[in-house]
């Protein structure tokens, strides 16, 4: 991975930020779900639970209508973090009108079956690292890993998303559209440009991430 210049100024910048994850971590589950995160949940149970998140994430390569990005590959992401992302959407913290609608339907033990068989549902993966970084990701593999493989459960894999949805989380991050003061301090120091080379690296690096399953 080189970097230099922009990148060893964001990885001071980083550094200082990350020390700072556990608190804001903490901050979040306390509106979102931290306790909930700590559940195990039934995978089989889940199975038969997530019917409704399969009309989209069942579907490869469908894509949100507005604003226009691929819906996000949630097959063999972490449990933790699908739960505190759930939690957030029931919340009303996170803003997707058909997200919220679906988690408020949701009990702390549905979202935590379904996450447990979403999370088992992934695919192979390899820790080889695909192409070089840019210099704008020495930021960014302190919570997401060099290949996107996140080192915690609370942070998401980026490693194979659709570039398209990442493209659009940053941006969202960026413009203050979704709250998180890690990202959003991450996400400010960003190009355009940057974003685009971030989000073409990260999803081609090999992830389990994969359309979620409709035939189990």
């Amino acid at each position: 991975m080189k970097l230099s210049g922009l990148s060893h100024r964001l990885w001071s910048r980083g550094s200082g930020l990350l020390r700072a994850t556990a608190t804001v971590v903490a901050l979040l589950g306390a509106g979102s779900g931290v306790a909930l995160a700590q559940a195990d949940g039934d995978a089989a149970a889940g199975e038969r639970k997530a019917h409704t998140c399969l009309g989209c994430h069942g579907v490869e390569h469908y894509v949100n209508v507005y604003p226009s990005y691929h819906v996000p590959l949630i097959a063999g992401q972490q449990a933790e973090y699908l739960k505190i992302a759930l939690a957030a959407y029931r919340s009303g913290e996170r803003v997707h009108p058909t997200m919220q609608a679906n988690a408020g339907l949701l009990t702390d033990v549905d979202i935590a079956d379904i996450t447990a068989w979403l999370a088992s549902e992934g695919g192979d993966h390899s820790a080889d690292v695909v192409g070089d970084a840019p210099e704008s990701a020495a930021t960014c593999v302190a919570c997401h890993g060099q290949t996107g493989l996140s080192a915690s459960g609370q942070w998401p894999i980026l490693a194979g998303q659709y570039k398209s949805y990442i493209e659009h989380t940053l941006k969202s991050y960026r413009s203050g559209e979704r709250q998180n003061a890690i990202m959003a301090g991450i996400a400010g120091a960003l190009s355009d440009d940057d974003i685009d080379e971030l989000a073409e690296y990260f999803s081609a690096q090999n992830g389990p991430l994969r359309t979620a399953p409709t035939n189990n």
